[in-house]
């Protein structure tokens, strides 16, 4: 959608100078500046973007009027380019309206460089920016209109083909030969990430596009069930393939080892095709909207799989094998509830027994869904040089002094391009490690798209219209490959200079080599100025998340542990989901420690593992605060006082991996023993037994725990284990 509004913005602008007869210079500037006034703007509410694209119109004159009269000033210039620059990144600090704000003054001065902007253009050109302004403006809220509605709306619907592509990738788990389980469980992997990215991409969107904060509260509670049901079933699926329990580990780990094929699930067996079945119904049920559904074909597949949450309707097989149908019964009740979130209520004239239950159980959950309350947003109390925009400020300005002045040694002319690539590659970055990386794959992006620039100025010669037609396609291209390759999306940046070169008749090989070098020029001096002023290494940042992680993992855990024990009823979602938005923050910033050009490569396998312990661990405890707020209304989990022994242990160590993590003295050691269960044994004869808590709880409890005594060991944390027994019950368990 963002390629389509940028392109379609530039479409309409040239149609519009065209019909004033502008030239091919005033074409191309309206033509950039159409695309920074569409890009700039990251707002989420439609008012907010338009106040923003107003004030971005002044700013973008201003900017142009200066280019224009210094020009031919080059000190004052290069001075007041700095200074702009600094600006620009400082500006980030005050939210999306003045990062657009700064990107646009930056973008367009930098226009009025590559078109030459004069004081006798100057007239012109401004009307040309009033133009694409205005023309953004048409565009975003009209011909390609968006509404955080809309945009919830399609993610909605792009979760439910993100789940039926989990199921699918399940059946082909399920049928995978010995030559084929690694790509199957590769595949998996792949769609359990993929669901995980469209769940947090709802949860960013759901308090502007939903009318109500209890309405966002019951979706988010729907996607998390959804969500954690999927990823459950997946486990208990490989779990039945192998001779022993599957670890939620091998999920999440890159070229995890395949478990030990078992011989519970046979290719021709009777309960074998039943599971295949049903897999492939749950798939039609969470992939087919309730507007198409005709008849009772669905209703029927529906109570079928729900019935499975029923002992007496599972299939006389193995235990793990009944886990798997158990885990078909949950994830169809938790499409049952996204569907009762999503569209509304439904035609219960054909439910069974099973199905009835499991909306009481639904409507109950709904009641005690609590609309919470907005949390503060935590205000970062850093100041001076410590705030991250004012360091990245004065980073990108050193750096792109230094751009200055050796581009000025390359080239008189073109030598904004290195302080162009200088700025870019600290963009949504934060330590040096990440600008490496960044300036490596712009530069990679850079040689292919000089190459692919030289075959297509040769094609296009002086075909004025064919070259703005391939102008507009790569732009669509660089839009749509961003969120996948940075090197890709740098190349068709790179290849759609190459076009406006071929327009403005300043086209030539050399030109282009000359870009090359500009661009390896602005990465080096962006990389020297991380490393040189006010650094931020990328040990220090990955330290920083960690500690956000692990602190954020004990919250959600010990909130949990809290309500599950009879505790006050909290909003443990949002907890759960602030774990997870930390989590894909050291997800990112660890990416200069797993790149291929890395190499220390223990380093790279120790990252990963430590990454993929990490999200096991989220996962249990999402599945614990999922099943915690089922109290007190739940009929099929019961608070427990004595879960609080368990939680004290997990706890406990977390404390001291954080401890660890920040450096602090007297760490302490992290503890291991006998099982959770164990710890939960009845206080006497008379005392209360496990059937008061599920066995889903304390086997998420045992795993989570399991999890954070693994983090020990790839963080160098020492390990004691107490001397204790673990008795035949809980060693059962």
């Amino acid at each position: 959608m963002a390629g389509l509004r940028t392109v379609g913005a530039i479409a309409l602008t040239l149609l519009v100078l065209a019909l004033l007869g502008a030239d091919v210079t005033h074409m191309v500037a309206g033509s950039m500046a159409a695309m920074v006034a569409t890009f700039a703007i990251r707002e989420k509410q439609r008012r907010a973007q338009a106040i923003t694209l107003l004030l971005g119109l002044p700013v973008a004159l201003s900017a142009m009027s200066l280019g224009a009269l210094l020009n031919t000033r080059v000190v004052e210039g290069d001075l007041f380019f700095l200074a702009l620059i600094f600006a620009a990144v400082y500006s980030r600090r005050f939210g999306d309206r003045g990062t657009a704000l700064g990107l646009i003054g930056f973008q367009i001065y930098f226009v009025s460089l590559f078109v030459s902007a004069s004081g006798s253009t100057l007239p012109g050109l401004c009307g040309t920016l009033a133009i694409a302004f205005v023309c953004s403006a048409a565009v975003r809220f009209g011909l390609v209109a968006e509404s955080p509605e809309r945009i919830l709306t399609r993610l909605r619907a792009a979760f439910r083909a993100r789940l039926a592509q989990l199921v699918a990738a399940q059946i082909d788990l399920l049928d995978a030969g010995p030559d084929r389980v690694e790509k199957a469980l590769e595949e998996l992997r792949q769609h359990t990430a993929r669901l995980h990215e469209t769940a947090m991409m709802i949860q960013g969107r759901l308090a502007d596009g939903t009318s109500d904060s209890a309405t966002a509260s019951l979706v988010q509670r729907r996607i998390a069930d959804a969500e954690i049901a999927a990823e459950r079933l997946g486990v208990l699926l490989l779990t039945a393939r192998s001779a022993e329990r599957a670890d939620t580990l091998t999920l999440h780990l890159p070229n995890a080892p395949v478990p030990a094929p078992g011989n519970r699930l046979r290719a021709q067996d009777d309960t074998t095709a039943t599971l295949r079945r049903d897999l492939a119904a749950l798939r039609l049920l969470v992939a087919r909207p309730v507007a198409d559904e005709r008849g009772t074909a669905v209703a029927h597949v529906r109570n079928r799989l729900l019935g499975y949450r029923d002992e007496e309707n599972l299939p006389r097989t193995s235990a793990a094998v009944q886990d798997v149908f158990r885990g078909i019964g949950e994830a169809a009740r938790s499409v049952l509830g996204l569907r009762m979130a999503l569209d509304g209520p439904q035609d219960e004239s054909d439910d069974t027994p099973s199905t009835t239950r499991s909306r009481e159980e639904l409507d109950a959950e709904d009641v005690a869904v609590a609309a919470a309350d907005e949390s503060a947003a935590e205000g970062d109390d850093r100041t001076g040089l410590e705030r991250p925009t004012t360091r990245a400020a004065v980073q990108v300005a050193v750096g792109s002094a230094l751009a200055i002045v050796g581009g000025e040694f390359l080239s008189s002319q073109r030598w904004y391009w290195a302080v162009l690539t200088c700025w870019v590659v600290f963009l949504n970055t934060a330590s040096t490690g990440e600008i490496l990386v960044k300036g490596y794959r712009r530069l990679l992006g850079t040689v292919f798209g000089v190459v692919a620039g030289v075959l297509l100025a040769g094609l296009v010669g002086n075909h004025t219209w064919t070259a703005f037609a391939l102008v507009l396609l790569f732009i669509f291209a660089m839009f749509f490959t961003a969120p996948l390759s940075y090197a890709l999306m740098s190349f068709f940046v790179t290849a759609m200079l190459g076009l406006l070169y071929t327009l403005l008749n300043t086209y030539s090989a050399e030109v282009l080599v000359l870009r090359i070098e500009e661009t390896a020029l602005g990465a080096a001096c962006g990389v020297i100025a991380a490393a040189l002023i006010l650094p931020v290494h990328t040990d220090r940042r990955t330290d920083e998340l960690l500690a956000t992680v692990l602190s954020r993992l004990g919250d959600v855990t010990g909130a949990a542990v809290e309500q599950l024990s009879g505790g006050p009823a909290l909003d443990l979602l949002d907890k759960a989901r602030d774990l997870d938005t930390a989590l894909d923050d050291l997800r990112a910033s660890i990416q200069p420690l797993t790149h291929p050009i890395t190499p220390l490569r223990a380093r790279r396998q120790t990252a990963r593992y430590l990454v993929a312990l990490l999200e096991t661990c989220a996962y249990h405890a999402r599945s614990l605060a999922a099943t915690a707020e089922l109290l007190p209304h739940s009929k099929t989990v019961a608070a427990d006082p004595r879960l609080k022994r368990a939680g004290r242990r997990i706890a406990h160590n977390i404390a001291v991996l954080v401890a660890h993590v920040e450096d602090q003295q007297d760490a302490g050691e992290v503890e291991t023993g006998a099982s959770l269960a164990s710890m939960l044994e009845p206080d006497g004869p008379d005392g209360p037994r496990h059937d008061r808590v599920t066995g889903r709880v304390l086997r998420h409890l045992q795993r989570l725990d399991e999890g954070v005594v693994g983090l020990a060991r790839p963080l160098g944390v020492p390990v004691s284990t107490p001397d204790r027994k673990t008795s035949p019950r809980a060693a059962s368990l």
